[in-house]
């Protein structure tokens, strides 16, 4: 049997990666990003839009769209589709990346990365202490909200069109799911 030794990378073999690749760094092992399809970029862009207006209506922090570079550790470095940080902990924001937990991170799959956003990066941001994340399927037109109860993730809520999402960390969002996800190609309402 031969003997397999993976290197584990840190942060700065991951900077030190091709600019013209996106990744990121999971458990020291560095993962490429495809390009996300339309029916992802039009449901990140409306949640960022509407995340950003209620974040700034409330002053409550700020919200940042993918790629930001969220370095949890030396071996963990995630690129989420939106990141909240709310006012108190805005120490944690620095001029090229997030350095540390965020309060709120969004992931919005797509079908290449759907087992690394419901599975992986998940327990990766629960051992790090993400408060809230939220997992948006524009397949299914859905997003699953969970909060971090001990060292895992409880579900909290399951939504689809025609729900309005409810959240622990952004008290009192009335996020309309169904305005999150459209059709390729349509015209915005």
């Amino acid at each position: 049997m031969a003997n397999v030794n993976t290197a584990i990378l840190t942060y700065e073999d991951y900077r030190n990666a091709p600019d013209d690749e996106r990744c990121e760094l999971l458990d020291g092992q560095l993962v490429m990003i495809a390009a996300p399809n339309i029916a992802h970029q039009i449901a990140s862009g409306e949640l960022f839009r509407f995340l950003s207006d209620f974040v700034d209506k409330g002053g409550l922090g700020r919200v940042f769209i993918a790629p930001t570079d969220v370095v949890l550790s030396d071996t963990n470095v995630a690129q989420p589709d939106l990141v909240f940080v709310s006012k108190g902990r805005m120490s944690i924001v620095g001029a090229d990346n997030i350095q540390g937990a965020p309060d709120l991170v969004v992931e919005v799959i797509s079908p290449s990365d759907r087992a690394r956003d419901m599975v992986r990066k998940r327990d990766i941001y629960a051992w790090h202490g993400v408060g809230e994340y939220w997992i948006a399927d524009p397949e299914a037109h859905s997003v699953r909200v969970m909060v971090l109860e001990g060292d895992a993730y409880r579900v909290t809520g399951e939504y689809d069109i025609g729900d309005v999402l409810a959240s622990r960390t952004l008290e009192g969002i009335d996020l309309q799911v169904g305005e999150v996800f459209a059709e390729p190609g349509a015209e915005r309402a």
